[in-house]
């Protein structure tokens, strides 16, 4: 679905990621997990096209991610920013029929179906009763939901979502993780999430990759990649794991400050 074939790109002439390859195929639940300046953003807006590559490809669909127009890309992928700002306020209602544009033609107006589309994305992520409010009036967590619900009304095969849970409570974050699992399952949709929740990814995610420096150090299930030793790769600190008493799956603790 996406392959990633030496990529090296970056800003300003400086690389930020480094002769990457890997592969994402459809239906997996990925999470990107490093520190700040790994790359993982970077990754992100490459494979939407926002940056050219330096060097290598990026193929969708067996496709370079270059010869794709924007609205044809935009019906395969659809990206959620870590910031998502708008110049104006709209009501819910409105802003999750914004992503039904790729698939309105010039000069048109939106569809009866298109409507129909955001009205039964707004109840599946029960959203239908906020839908006359402002987008400026709702919570970090529903803005969240919204910005989902919008990118579901794409009806796209590939969700990208940078930073998914940033300024979210942890509420909000188990009910984000939840939603992007169940949309996953239900779904078959290739999902990559840009993440700093190891716990959460591990819980939820199926695929799990590790940046630094702009290049992958580990690709895995949970199991295998979350361990003591490539945490202090990634984050080049002692960090401690346990089994999940629960789930069995690897969750990171905090040792106390006399334990060494």
């Amino acid at each position: 679905m996406i392959k990633i074939e030496n990529l090296s790109v970056g800003y300003f002439r400086k690389e930020v990621i480094e002769n990457l390859s890997v592969d994402f195929e459809q239906g997996e639940f990925c999470a990107l997990l490093g520190p700040n300046g790994a790359g993982k953003s970077t990754l992100l807006k490459s494979i939407i096209g926002f940056l050219i590559p330096g060097k290598g490809e990026i193929l969708i669909n067996n496709k370079s991610v270059l010869n794709w127009n924007n609205n044809d890309l935009a019906r395969n992928i659809s990206f959620i920013p870590q910031d998502f700002k708008l110049q104006f306020d709209y009501l819910v209602e409105d802003l999750v029929l914004m992503g039904r544009f790729p698939y309105v033609g010039y000069w048109q107006s939106y569809s009866q179906k298109d409507k129909e589309i955001t009205q039964n994305v707004l109840k599946q992520l029960d959203l239908f009763k906020l839908r006359k409010k402002q987008f400026s009036q709702l919570s970090g967590g529903e803005r969240k939901r919204v910005t989902i619900a919008r990118a579901l009304a794409q009806e796209t095969d590939i969700l990208l979502m940078d930073e998914a849970f940033a300024n979210l409570d942890i509420n909000h974050q188990l009910e984000i993780i939840q939603l992007l699992s169940e949309i996953n399952l239900k779904q078959k949709k290739l999902i990559i999430l840009v993440s700093h929740n190891i716990n959460l990814a591990s819980e939820y995610c199926q695929r799990i990759l590790m940046m630094r420096h702009g290049k992958l150090i580990a690709d895995g299930n949970p199991g295998e990649i979350i361990t003591t030793e490539n945490l202090k790769k990634l984050y080049e600190t002692n960090l401690k794991i346990i089994p999940n008493p629960i789930t069995g799956k690897p969750n990171l603790i905090y040792p106390g400050k006399n334990v060494h």
